[in-house]
């Protein structure tokens, strides 16, 4: 593989960024979908995915279905792929656990990669679930460009680990909506050029 894009999906409905969405399976909303197919307009001018690959949630297989624009782009679904579980929290907004949960809500804030909310995963169970499927992307000798149409938490954790940064950091890297992230490789070492954009 020489370049993956890794580009988070639209918006999904009023006031979700609000809330703890996790692996809830929510579609986008027509805003949402709107943001994708701009972004995949300008991806087409640039670097046209030989597989795109997403999780197995509605709104990152309908933003992996915007980029192929029916093409015969192939579109491998992978649950590992999959937004952080909120457990308990899920569809919860934070002033809500702040107010209910007060004492899980701080000791998440204290440790963000190991906190576990009930019936839930931490960030550090994300790493152990998303980072093999990444390595199988990277393994793929056949394509040449591949596409991620996922997850805010997903691309973090692949970041983090691709900068050597702590995950303990992963919320200094912006996610926007609709946003991507380039990684190319060079010499075969895997450099990231591009965070958080909105052209290429």
């Amino acid at each position: 593989m020489r370049t993956a894009l890794l580009i988070r999906h639209g918006a999904v409905g009023d006031g979700a960024e609000e809330r703890f969405l996790g692996a809830a399976d929510l579609p986008m909303s027509p805003a949402g979908e709107a943001q994708v197919r701009e972004l995949a307009a300008r991806l087409r001018l640039r670097a046209i995915p030989d597989a795109i690959y997403c999780s197995d949630l509605s709104r990152s297989l309908r933003t992996a279905e915007l980029l192929a624009d029916e093409s015969a782009i192939p579109i491998r679904v992978r649950p590992a792929l999959r937004e952080i579980e909120m457990g308990d929290w899920q569809g919860l907004s934070r002033r809500e656990i702040a107010e209910r949960r007060p004492e899980d809500y701080a000791a998440r804030g204290r440790d963000i990669a190991n906190f576990r909310p009930p019936g839930g995963e931490s960030f550090a169970d994300l790493v152990e679930r998303v980072l093999p499927c990444w390595r199988e992307l990277v393994e793929d000798r056949e394509t040449q460009v591949v596409a991620i149409a996922g997850h805010a938490g997903v691309n973090r954790v692949i970041l983090c680990h691709l900068l050597g940064a702590p995950l303990a950091n992963l919320f200094r890297i912006a996610q926007r909506l609709a946003c991507v992230n380039v990684v190319e490789w060079r010499k075969n070492e895997p450099v990231v050029t591009l965070i958080d954009g909105e052209r290429l």
